[in-house]
């Protein structure tokens, strides 16, 4: 089951994002957006979108960057202070990135709700994997102290021997199962990616630097003010 879960899924996950985001967005280019839900309710998007995103982008930035750079990220860790001060950091992030799903997945539950009718089930599941995968980053972050260190010794051995063809799970695989699913809840949303709204994250708005000026012009009525009231300002 290890080698499946750490070997044959971050594989089958990777291939099948990168095959049918390509697929989607030939045959259904127009799909490939957030589907913005902002003209429905406005406030309640404020207070999850904003914690959800800046929360979620600052650690997904913190993973990949100790990732690619781990040695400076031995040695900005390597000292006691700095070392609390980005766990406290971290955990600070969690919840701030929890708090936004929570309010994300809440303004869609009633039955009336208008975001709702515009939310597909598969949108529906991956907001739920995504609760649970903050969940359990915060559970390891506050149970299992310093995962910033250990996860330097762990999982990027793990992500790189995966990038280079030659798989080796020995760093994972004695790791405690919550911090396990995190690592296959990570692919898991990685697999349903193309299917869902998540595709907006790979589209950048680079046709922007060659696409011509638009004209917008404000086309508004003149106010009509009623005769009454213009005998009664006299």
């Amino acid at each position: 089951m290890d080698a499946f879960l750490f070997i044959a899924f971050p594989y089958l996950a990777l291939v099948l994002a990168i095959g049918v985001g390509i697929y989607r967005r030939r045959a259904r280019p127009y799909t490939y957006s957030s589907l913005s839900s902002q003209l429905l309710e406005n406030r309640k998007l404020f207070w999850g979108s904003v914690p959800w995103h800046y929360g979620i982008t600052l650690i997904l930035l913190a993973h990949l960057l100790a990732a690619f750079f781990p040695g400076a990220a031995a040695w900005l860790l390597g000292n006691r202070i700095r070392l609390l001060v980005l766990e406290l950091t971290g955990i600070s992030l969690a919840f701030y990135a929890l708090f936004g799903i929570i309010v994300l997945i809440i303004r869609r539950l009633p039955t009336a709700s208008r975001v709702r009718r515009v939310t597909s089930y598969m949108d529906g599941i991956v907001l739920g994997l995504l609760l649970v995968q903050v969940a359990t980053g915060l559970s390891i972050a506050i149970f299992d102290r310093w995962g910033s260190l250990w996860y330097l010794k762990t999982a990027v051995p793990w992500f790189w021997s995966l990038a280079k063809l030659h798989p080796d799970m020995s760093t994972v695989v004695a790791l405690p199962g919550f911090v396990k699913l995190h690592f296959v809840l990570g692919f898991a949303i990685i697999l349903l990616f193309p299917f869902s709204r998540l595709v907006h994250l790979v589209m950048f708005p680079v046709q922007y630097l060659w696409r011509p000026y638009q004209v917008v012009i404000w086309n508004r009525r003149a106010r009509v003010v009623p005769a009454k009231t213009q005998e009664a300002s006299r």
